[in-house]
């Protein structure tokens, strides 16, 4: 009998698309019925309506100094005119700016929505539906810090992303990367010891089975996990090529992946149109990715000179964050990677002088990991790049900069448009600043009190403008 079930079910896997297509050219583009219903959902729809923030100066995301008394006009999810003339409201929802700053909500370059805000201990242990619940949390609070964008470089996201992007939850725009791609014993590998040795085909690890991690050590394994993140959704790939702070198995000095492995990562994310990131310290690191073909590096704080100008050369993207002691992120480390973590602060000050000597694009991430404590002072770690560069300058980095990066995921980006400017044609990503930031950046790191209106997608989720 059982034998007559299945065979009845396998003639039915062959009939159902053959009367489908028999029912006409139409039925063709329909062919998702007979995946998993549910799958594929429409975002809510742009908005329709208008916003018009009256006397504003803005930031555009590049300039060094603030536009004249302006007016912007926001229809639907896209800047439609910018003036210094008046504006008619025309039924338009009417901010007044009253000479407050009008600039891009920020972006942040190296963020980990699923694992900023939870203790190390806890993302090993819980149960993974609470875990989701505390990383929806995190990106609201995300979003109401002025993080309009983040890329994550890390985590189980791709549910997340889908539920803020559909409205069901509110939270920053994700580019998200899906699991990170590790050999055994690098950055990524998060194993117990009990779950070694590993084999081939054997059962997953929990970070595996969860998403945040793919294990690989070999060019057909670094594509293969490769191709399912892309498959998952992820904007762009990042693999582990070389020691972190937070991985108790690999020095901080190892090199991870032969340069065959990278170039894996690197064609199978070309074919998709998009690129990858690693996670590299050291210039060894860094120039075996580059080699491979990688658009961008992420952290890079111990390379020396002839790295640097070989970014330069090549136009990589460093997405550098201001890693420096803070007393109480330190003392909640491990001994280990206290050790690792003194090699990275005292590099940080070399790698920022290179970013500017080289004139290498650079790009601004906070990378918090494991510290709720930490994640809330996302934007003082952005305001500390003034020990390096003007208020301009690292205003750029978190803007304009890193909406051009952005911009690598090529046609499957999930968000086509400009971001980090405020520009005609833009998405309406804005932040109405009390303050001049040009002027005291320190007001990002006090979003509560600093960012009056803030406006993602042509949405505002926050307005305490006076009327």
């Amino acid at each position: 009998m059982m034998t007559g079930i299945r065979t009845t079910l396998l003639s039915l896997l062959f009939v159902i698309p053959t009367l489908l297509a028999g029912m006409g050219g139409a039925s063709l583009a329909h062919d998702y019925a007979i995946e998993v219903p549910g799958v594929e959902t429409e975002p809510p729809a742009a908005p329709t309506g208008a916003v018009l923030f009256e006397n504003v100066r803005i930031f555009d995301g590049r300039a060094s100094k603030l536009s004249p008394a302006s007016n912007v006009l926001v229809k639907g999810n896209v800047i439609e005119r910018i003036s210094t003339a008046a504006i008619e409201p025309a039924g338009a929802r009417v901010i007044a700016g009253s000479g407050r700053v009008l600039m891009p909500g920020l972006i942040d370059a190296h963020w980990h929505a699923f694992m900023a805000a939870t203790p190390q201990p806890m993302l090993m242990s819980a149960d993974p539906s609470y875990l989701h619940h505390r990383a929806a949390q995190e990106a609201e609070a995300t979003l109401m810090r002025g993080f309009t964008t983040i890329r994550d470089l890390g985590g189980p996201v791709f549910g997340l992303k889908r539920a803020i992007d559909e409205g069901i939850l509110v939270g920053p725009r994700i580019y998200p990367s899906g699991a990170f791609i590790s050999q055994t014993s690098g950055h990524g590998d998060f194993r117990f010891l009990f779950e070694l040795p590993r084999q081939p085909g054997g059962p997953l690890s929990y970070s595996e089975r969860e998403g945040i991690a793919a294990i690989a050590d070999s060019p057909d394994e670094v594509r293969l996990r490769t191709r399912e993140q892309l498959r998952n959704g992820a904007s762009q790939i990042k693999l582990m090529a070389g020691g972190g702070v937070s991985s108790p198995h690999n020095p901080i000095e190892s090199s991870q992946f032969t340069e065959a492995e990278l170039r894996a990562a690197v064609e199978a994310a070309a074919d998709w149109g998009t690129y990858v990131t690693v996670h590299a310290y050291t210039p060894q690191a860094v120039r075996r990715a580059i080699d491979a073909g990688v658009k961008c590096i992420d952290h890079g704080q111990l390379i020396d000179d002839a790295t640097a100008e070989l970014m330069a050369e090549k136009g990589i993207w460093w997405s550098l964050q201001p890693l420096t002691y803070d007393e109480t992120v330190f003392a909640a480390m491990s001994p280990t990677s206290q050790q690792k973590a003194l090699k990275v602060f005292a590099g940080t000050e070399n790698a920022y002088r290179l970013a500017k000597k080289y004139n290498i694009k650079t790009v601004f991430g906070a990378d918090v990991l494991f510290d709720p404590a930490a994640a809330k002072r996302q934007g003082n770690y952005l305001a500390m790049l003034a020990k390096w560069m003007t208020p301009a300058e690292a205003l750029t980095s978190a803007t304009a900069n890193t909406g051009e990066l952005l911009q690598l995921s090529n046609f499957i980006n999930p968000y086509p448009g400009k971001l980090g400017v405020v520009e005609e044609g833009a998405l309406a990503d804005l932040l109405l600043v009390d303050g001049n930031p040009l002027e005291d950046i320190q007001l990002v790191a006090d979003p509560d009190k600093s960012f009056v209106v803030i406006m993602k997608d042509g949405r505002i989720f926050k307005d305490t403008a006076p009327n």
